[in-house]
């Protein structure tokens, strides 16, 4: 019902819309053209020895995990980057600032609404309905300021920066911190060794991990929390922190732009704690605490399932067996519903994964028109009723299941440790 709200909002509030008729780690650049040489690498199907195929564990499947005549989703595709581009219409790379911002219009309106209206009826019905509802909409915010990261919101850095540093701020997310590891994520996805959101933890790092840790990692609804905690201290086997300029995820020369996102960052944690003395703590925690866990749900549901949880185990790579393609590839779009349009199509991932210069607008048309290139190596997703309940099944089952890759092997597969929900002495 909550959500419903929200939605007649929207559909209502993008009226408004017809009134509005970096440098990168790697020398590659963020949209793939250049990853597309990876795909000239000899690159061959992991071959099973003997043994392994006589239903033996193939770094985390049986029997390499297909049968006689399946597709496989390691198999290095038939096709390159380039081809998939040239399959998506050309308006569908254009940038309308205008646009862009009338969808920060739009949200702005309903959070602000939804806000309004909480505070003026202010009893224990209406509250539960406007948490749910606001944390929708702080996520939707997020995904605005997600598409300023990668420059879909428009051609200008500078309008970028600043759309990026009011969204974000707004949701305490430090902008630049998380743009600059957001960007190493998209240029190493489906790496083991590089990639930066969700990566799987080596066989040998797991079992570094103490029992509360591994609880925490992989019992849910613990992972739902994770993001505030990722942004300060990252994953087991990384160091660093978004907040430090000279943490080890960024560059000398992008130092002066992390002091700029923390201090923003820091400025919104001061405005939030002055309005805490003006209304009290109890008040802001209701109003803008329950819906940031609210938000911090839907980030950490929605950024895990893009790259887990697929009914068929899908690849990770090492070496020479990684290119962007490949990597780009084991990404996996999600129906929400009713949710969808709220939070721009994000779940439209894989082909924002492979060009994410891609406006989100612009998105479910770029994927229909390149599906034909893909084949089975899009994997089209489960359609959802109005709420995505049946994502929550996909989510508890990959925690229970995916809990590490094998430490050897260029291209690997999630491994279970089954006794991680048994005795502790076990």
């Amino acid at each position: 019902m909550a959500v419903g709200i929200v939605a007649t909002c929207i559909k209502q509030a993008g009226l408004l819309m017809k009134m509005i008729s970096v440098k990168p780690k790697q020398s590659a650049d963020a949209s793939g053209d250049r990853f597309e040489m990876g795909q000239d690498l000899k690159t061959q199907i992991p071959k099973w020895s003997e043994k392994e195929a006589d239903g033996k564990a193939v770094n985390g499947t049986e029997n390499g995990g297909f049968d006689d005549g399946d597709f496989d989703p390691s198999a290095p595709p038939p096709f390159k980057i380039a081809e998939i581009r040239a399959a998506i219409p050309k308006h569908c790379w254009v940038k309308n600032p205008w646009r862009s911002m009338s969808y920060v219009l739009r949200d702005a309106v309903v959070v602000f609404a939804l806000m309004a209206m909480a505070i003026y009826f202010d009893n224990w019905v209406v509250w539960p309905l406007y948490w749910a509802a606001q944390g929708t909409m702080f996520w939707a915010i997020f995904v605005l300021g997600h598409d300023c990261g990668h420059g879909s919101f428009s051609d200008s850095p500078l309008l970028n920066s600043v759309f990026g540093h009011l969204l974000h701020s707004s949701i305490l997310v430090p902008y630049h911190g998380w743009r600059i590891s957001h960007r190493t994520h998209h240029q190493n996805h489906g790496n083991v060794e590089h990639d930066e959101s969700w990566v799987p933890l080596s066989e040998k790092t797991y079992n570094q991990l103490d029992y509360s840790t591994k609880f925490l990692r992989f019992k849910v609804p613990f992972p739902m929390f994770a993001y505030p905690f990722y942004l300060w201290w990252r994953s087991p086997g990384k160091t660093g922190s978004h907040f430090n300029p000279y943490s080890d995820l960024f560059d000398p020369s992008e130092r002066g732009l992390i002091i700029t996102s923390t201090a923003c960052w820091t400025s919104m944690v001061a405005l939030l704690v002055s309005l805490s003395f003006v209304f009290g703590p109890m008040q802001m925690f209701k109003v803008y605490g329950v819906p940031y866990w609210i938000f911090i749900i839907w980030l950490d549901m929605v950024t895990y399932l893009h790259h887990h949880g697929h009914e068929q185990k899908l690849p990770w790579y090492r070496g020479k067996e990684w290119s962007y393609l490949r990597g780009g590839l084991t990404t996996i779009d999600r129906d929400y519903g009713w949710i969808n349009n709220i939070h721009h199509d994000i779940g439209t991932h894989v082909i924002h994964h492979l060009f994410p210069q891609i406006p989100h607008y612009h998105l479910v048309e770029a994927t229909k028109s390149a599906k034909h290139v893909l084949g089975k190596y899009y994997r089209e997703p489960r359609k959802s009723g109005p709420f995505p309940f049946h994502l929550i099944s996909y989510l508890k089952r990959s925690m229970q299941q995916d809990h590490y890759v094998s430490d050897t092997g260029d291209v690997v597969f999630y491994q279970t440790d089954h006794q991680l929900y048994g005795s502790k002495d076990d």
